[in-house]
C-alpha cells in the first residue's frame, strides 16, 4: 500500500521559512513525478512545483525564485522549502506522487496517483 505521509508546516511571519516533507511509503521507482500543490479557502487546488525523475523542476510563476523543489531519493522523499513567504502563500499543502515516465507537471489531475494527507502553512503580515 502506497502513502505519502507529510511534514513540516506551521506558521511564520511574513519574510520568514519553512520547510516541508513528503516521505512515500510501500513503493520506489525510477519513473517518478512528484509535485506540491495548495488549497486556500475558497479557492481551487493549485500546482506549487513539481520534478520529474530527471530531476527537472516547474514552478509556479507565484513562487519562482521563493521555493525550492527537491527530493532525496535514497530516503524516498520529497521537501520543498519556502523562502520569503508571504500572506497569499496562506493554504494547505499536500504532495502528490505518479509512479510513470510522463508527468502532469503542475496540472491538478487524475494522472497523480497518490496523494499526501496535507499540511497547513500559514503566514501572517
Amino acid at each position: 500500500q502506497v502513502q505519502l505521509v507529510q511534514s513540516g508546516g506551521g506558521s511564520v511571519q511574513a519574510g520568514g521559512s519553512l520547510r516541508l516533507s513528503c516521505a512515500v511509503f510501500g513503493y520506489t521507482s525510477m519513473n517518478t513525478c512528484m509535485g506540491w500543490f495548495r488549497q486556500a479557502p475558497g479557492k481551487e487546488r493549485e500546482g506549487v512545483a513539481s520534478i520529474d525523475s530527471d530531476g527537472s523542476a516547474t514552478y509556479a510563476d507565484s513562487v519562482k525564485g521563493r521555493f525550492t523543489i527537491s527530493k532525496d531519493d535514497a530516503k524516498n522523499t520529497l521537501y520543498l522549502q519556502m523562502n520569503s513567504l508571504k500572506p497569499e502563500d496562506t493554504a494547505m499543502y499536500y504532495c502528490a506522487a505518479r509512479f510513470a515516465r510522463t508527468c502532469p507537471g503542475l496540472v491538478v489531475t487524475g494522472l497523480w496517483n497518490y496523494w499526501g494527507q496535507g499540511t497547513q502553512v500559514t503566514v501572517s503580515s
